[in-house]
């Protein structure tokens, strides 16, 4: 196993207060003194410098099958989606308040996740929905022993996690899921093909190696 180096000085995280002055984190727990990512005025150690998320990474192909190969993911899209690491919260501000109508799909295998009309701003800092489409979205415990974590149930690439009882929507739900992990496809416009890999599990032998020092983020755990 690779070990991923942290980049977030914090243990916690810092969410949007919401309308009556209370905030959620991405553990689902109120957050009174935590800290934020800001690596404006950082100096930048050149052996272990963080890309600027541009630069794209292959994973290995799927030879069984060459219609199998997921897209490209970014460097800080694979430690998502492959590292189950998360983002920092308004991290993808634009996708977290985005209310257009459309369709949000996984990014590594197009697979339709969520529409827009089961999406609520939950003042997380994240983009939250309380609903998912039929099918989508499977659920499973996350590795810290208490929450919940989702995965593309197509390409079982990690999404976020889901919180249950908060009292935010009528659906009493909330899908907590990183921005980097989706992709936004408005009303009327095709949706891409969906990728179908051979099983949804895949060992670590497949995963793609993160350059030194590129783990991007830390989980908020």
């Amino acid at each position: 196993m690779i070990v991923l180096s942290s980049i977030l000085a914090g243990l916690g995280c810092e969410s949007d207060p919401g309308p009556s002055g209370a905030s959620l984190t991405e553990n689902g727990r109120g957050n009174e003194a935590s800290s934020s990512l800001d690596t404006t005025n950082q100096a930048v150690d050149p052996e272990t410098a963080v890309p600027n998320g541009d630069e794209t990474m292959t994973e290995a192909p799927n030879t069984s099958n060459a219609q199998t190969e997921y897209n490209k993911l970014t460097q800080a899209e694979t430690a998502i989606l492959l590292y189950k690491h998360t983002e920092p919260p308004n991290n993808s501000a634009e996708y977290t308040v985005l209310m257009d109508p459309g369709t949000y799909i996984c990014k590594r295998c197009n697979s339709p996740l969520y529409r827009s009309d089961d999406k609520f701003h939950s003042h997380c800092g994240w983009p939250s929905f309380d609903d998912e489409i039929d099918g989508a979205v499977h659920r499973e415990p996350d590795a810290d022993g208490f929450r919940v974590e989702i995965v593309c149930n197509n390409c079982g690439g990690h999404l976020g996690h889901v919180f249950e009882g908060e009292g935010l929507t009528a659906r009493n739900t909330r899908h907590c899921v990183n921005g980097l992990s989706m992709k936004f496809i408005p009303e009327g416009k095709e949706l891409p093909p969906v990728i179908r890999p051979g099983a949804r599990e895949r060992g670590d032998a497949d995963l793609p190696e993160l350059p030194r020092g590129d783990s991007l983020f830390r989980s908020f755990q």
